[in-house]
């Protein structure tokens, strides 16, 4: 063995949709301007059973049976996410691993809406180097516990869920090389903390998205160029292209700019909305479970947001 391969997939989307009708009730806003904006119809709100933990743990153990592998196999978990924050005492990775009956070192990823690209290159170079067997990568969130609903920049755009991948030796390399990077000067740009207005509230996010908008289509066509100049190939060579789902007007721009807008392009935006560290796997799944990708596609995954920073590489379909 000298690589490293997804094999195994899982998600869990919270029980409540709501619509951009219900989000308007309270937003200074209408359904159709969310839609023009951001593309978003429906996002998903988790309810008060449906913690980061219980979430996260699910959809491990669904990513588990899709490789048909037990949580014994498991020789390490790293979690992504960006809202376990303010007064919550618990462990989240210890939590989740846990709940699954994992035995297994646990650790946290705290890279925002690129966390989960960073985790699976982590996870990837741990079973090269031979330091696991295997290793679990999930992505999770509770973006709905940031918002404030009568914030115009953030209050239609975040939603919540998780989505999981085993990571696995493999005979030959399936996950690339990393496109690590960002630009710390705007880190402004995307803020998550207590704010003296809302005295009442934890930790809430604000965004200042022209200039998030900017940004990501001045610099993330460049970083897919990076990665498939190191590998390479040219954008028709590759069968999938999976962002993250900040904004369908982004996702449809770097996909156009960079000639992956011939390939298979994931907007699970439309449906889930953005849902930060979790949204790449969560879009993963819907394009496999909707037949426009199968096990073994090539994929540019690519994470994008707050820091501002990105993180992409290619690799295959489990």
């Amino acid at each position: 063995m000298s690589g490293a391969a997804m094999v195994g997939l899982g998600v869990f989307r919270p029980r409540r949709v709501v619509g951009n009708d219900e989000i308007c009730r309270v937003l200074d806003s209408t359904p159709e301007w969310i839609v023009r904006r951001t593309g978003i119809s429906t996002r998903r709100f988790a309810q008060a059973d449906e913690t980061l933990a219980e979430m996260a743990a699910t959809a491990g153990e669904k990513a588990l049976a899709d490789a048909g592998a037990s949580p014994a196999e498991v020789d390490r978990v790293i979690i992504a996410t960006m809202s376990h924050v303010g007064d919550d005492p618990v462990d989240l990775p210890s939590a989740v691993a846990a709940r699954m009956g994992v035995r297994a070192p646990a650790v946290q990823v705290s890279a925002a809406c690129s966390g989960f690209a960073v985790a699976l290159r982590l996870a990837a170079d741990a079973v090269t180097a031979g330091g696991a067997r295997t290793a679990l990568v999930i992505g999770v969130e509770r973006m709905s516990d940031l918002l404030d609903p009568t914030d115009r920049s953030t209050a239609f755009i975040f939603s919540d869920g998780a989505g999981a991948v085993l990571v696995a030796a493999s005979r030959r390399p399936q996950i690339g090389p990393a496109v690590m990077g960002g630009q710390p000067s705007l880190a402004e740009a995307i803020t998550v903390r207590r704010r003296p207005e809302l005295p009442d509230r934890g930790p809430v996010i604000r965004m200042q998205g022209p200039t998030v908008f900017r940004w990501a289509l001045t610099e993330l066509p460049g970083v897919v160029g990076q990665i498939l100049d190191g590998a390479g190939l040219t954008a028709g060579e590759v069968d999938a292209f999976i962002p993250h789902q900040a904004n369908l007007r982004i996702i449809d721009a770097v996909a156009q700019s960079t000639g992956l807008g011939g390939v298979v392009v994931a907007r699970d935006i439309v449906e889930q909305a953005n849902t930060s560290a979790a949204s790449i796997p969560l879009a993963m799944e819907r394009m496999r479970s909707s037949g426009q990708v199968k096990r073994g596609d090539l994929a540019l995954l690519l994470g994008f947001g707050a820091g501002l920073s990105y993180a992409g590489l290619l690799a295959t379909l489990p």
